[in-house]
């Protein structure tokens, strides 16, 4: 299973570089085009440009050229193979372990089977919303658009972590939005593109709207990058979601990282706004105030000793850290941890004060079902010395 979760993970990771390169470069591409100085009247821009020790020059055309090339690339199997390895990365992690990974009895009592059908159901509905809300006349305001989609995703943020582990709410938003970017290629791009090179070929009146309405989504998901990659990389920031509120964390987050891309995009078109990248700064640091532990836990007025922190290590963890995990889903201590002797506590007692008592996200799920006075307890223990 490990080798399983490395192989299809370094999958999904070069497909979406891949991908999401392709959407920075087209977008900056669109954005940086000549559209004024010594145009012929069949392109819509130009760029020159250098790279890697020599010059290319690049042509748009309004809408396609006269003759349609044979040596034509696609860009479509980037996205593709992105959604298709992090479809089985969700299986092989999630859907496989869905006691382990996908229900946190805590947040709401789920068996697999109806974990994994609400999983894939959501994708199915969010897609269908998104694809009736660009079909409304909001998709031609763009300031409207985004705030009504922003709501329906914060929709989105909401009901997965009030159904999911943190962990799993916050992957599952990043597939949510992973699935609109890739159902945008799949059934709107590349068919206006497959339209477009038909009609030149057959010299067919061409309909420039569709290839428009498909530069429009493809903006679009150039705008769900940010928050995407955030969400690839949010299993190793418990404080995010495992917040008092991990589904406003993830809205802010989802806010500011789009704010920087529109900054960003706004930069290639050479129009530098003063105000979009401190706003989307400020924003994520409202991100960082709002997962801050809290300045005052409570004093600790007793002496803990050694003992009583590993009594409750035994009880609480070593289920699943210890060299033969008794745990129906570890078969093996998870990242080789193991808190078999006072000396193994010791050595992770920082690890241990971060997941144990700020993040509160281990046991996982808190499946062996530790106490609030327990992790006060590791906690007195560790601040005030972590004496052996």
């Amino acid at each position: 299973m490990e080798w399983l979760n490395i192989i299809v993970r370094l999958a999904h990771i070069t497909f979406g570089i891949a991908w999401i390169g392709a959407s920075f470069y087209f977008v900056f591409l669109e954005n940086a085009l000549n559209r004024t100085k010594d145009l012929r009247e069949e392109l819509a821009g130009n760029l020159w440009a250098v790279h890697g020790g020599g010059f290319y020059y690049l042509e748009k055309y309004k809408v396609a050229p006269k003759v349609i090339p044979r040596e034509l690339h696609w860009f479509k199997y980037e996205a593709y193979f992105t959604w298709l390895s992090g479809f089985s990365l969700l299986s092989v992690v999630y859907y496989f372990n869905a006691k382990a990974f996908l229900i946190d009895k805590n947040v709401l009592d789920l068996t697999p089977l109806a974990a994994i059908a609400i999983s894939i159901g959501s994708f199915v509905v969010a897609y269908i919303l998104y694809h009736f809300l660009c079909k409304t006349k909001l998709v031609k305001n763009g300031p409207l658009f985004g705030l009504v989609g922003l709501l329906i995703a914060t929709g989105f943020a909401y009901f997965y972590c009030h159904v999911f582990s943190g962990r799993a709410a916050y992957i599952h938003f990043g597939a949510m939005l992973g699935t609109l970017m890739a159902g945008n290629v799949f059934f709107i791009i590349i068919p206006a593109q497959k339209a477009m090179v038909h009609a030149a070929k057959n010299a067919l009146p061409l309909d420039p709207a569709k290839g428009k309405f498909a530069g429009l989504r493809s903006l679009h998901n150039n705008y769900f990058t940010l928050p995407v990659l955030f969400v690839m990389i949010s299993n190793h920031f418990p404080s995010t979601f495992s917040s008092n509120q991990p589904w406003l964390v993830l809205a802010i987050i989802t806010v500011g990282t789009a704010g920087v891309k529109h900054w960003l995009n706004l930069r290639e078109k050479g129009r530098m706004n003063v105000w979009v990248l401190p706003v989307s700064a400020l924003i994520l640091l409202g991100a960082a105030f709002l997962t801050a532990p809290a300045k005052n836990p409570g004093a600790c007025t007793t002496e803990v000793s050694m003992a009583q922190v590993q009594a409750i290590v035994q009880q609480r963890c070593q289920q699943c850290h210890s060299s033969k995990p008794t745990d129906d889903v570890f078969t093996a201590p998870p990242n080789g941890v193991v808190y078999e002797t006072p000396a193994d506590i010791i050595k992770l007692k920082d690890k241990i004060y971060q997941r144990v008592v700020v993040t509160k996200n281990m046991p996982q799920g808190n499946k062996t079902g530790m106490t609030e006075e327990e992790r006060n307890t590791i906690r007195c223990w560790i601040e005030n010395g972590a004496k052996p």
